[in-house]
């Protein structure tokens, strides 16, 4: 979140919703349900696998399209983090209630997500943006979502699932391993937020502009 100085303009454009990266985020939304669906009523592995490699074509898309065509908006930036653990979230879960992924793992994810959210107050009493995303936590989210295909491919009965299974228990390690130190990074920088910026009272907040 960017703050403007007092009396300029808003700039317009950070209010659009109908713009092509938005769109594209959107049918990523619509996409999670029918992630679910295939994974644990269909169980059509080679179908979700699929909706997994689109899914991420498009998410790359979309943020380089908000630069190229200069669409970036206040909706994308909330929307398009929010599908992206949505769809961390539904396939971790959905990956464990078919025994493709062990429980213990699926908590740590989850949980490292949990506790960085129960920061965000912090950030919120001060008047704050939350603290820049990092770029090592970027590519651990990656691993994690390059690897969760890999390992349902290596459920299927193709010639590449040996392959399959173990790259994807690869690049599932490296990736958990660095998104929980990531994570600790943003606690660690959140607590130091907490001890040192005192918290702004409540009625002397300033609009947000």
């Amino acid at each position: 979140m960017t703050t403007e100085p007092a009396g300029a303009p808003a700039d317009p454009r950070a209010d659009r919703i109908l713009t092509v990266p938005n769109a594209l985020s959107v049918l990523r939304l619509i996409g999670v349900p029918v992630l679910l669906w295939l994974l644990l009523v269909e169980r059509a592995d080679g179908w979700a696998f699929a909706l997994l490699i689109i899914s991420g074509v498009t998410d790359f898309l979309d943020g380089k399209l908000a630069r190229l065509l200069d669409q970036s908006s206040r909706l994308g930036a909330l929307l398009d983090p929010l599908v992206d653990r949505l769809y961390l979230i539904a396939t971790v879960l959905g990956l464990m209630l078919r025994d493709i992924l062990p429980w213990p793992i699926v908590v740590i994810i989850l949980a490292r997500d949990v506790i960085l959210t129960a920061t965000l107050p912090i950030y919120r009493r001060r008047d704050l943006p939350p603290t820049e995303v990092i770029y090592l936590g970027k590519a651990a989210t990656f691993a994690l979502m390059s690897a969760l295909p890999w390992l349902l491919a290596g459920e299927m009965n193709w010639g590449a699932a040996g392959f399959s299974h173990a790259f994807g228990w690869a690049l599932l390690i490296w990736g958990v391993a660095v998104y929980v130190w990531t994570g600790l990074l943003y606690l660690g920088k959140a607590l130091v937020v907490a001890r040192v910026i005192p918290a702004v009272p409540h009625g002397s907040r300033e609009p947000i502009q």
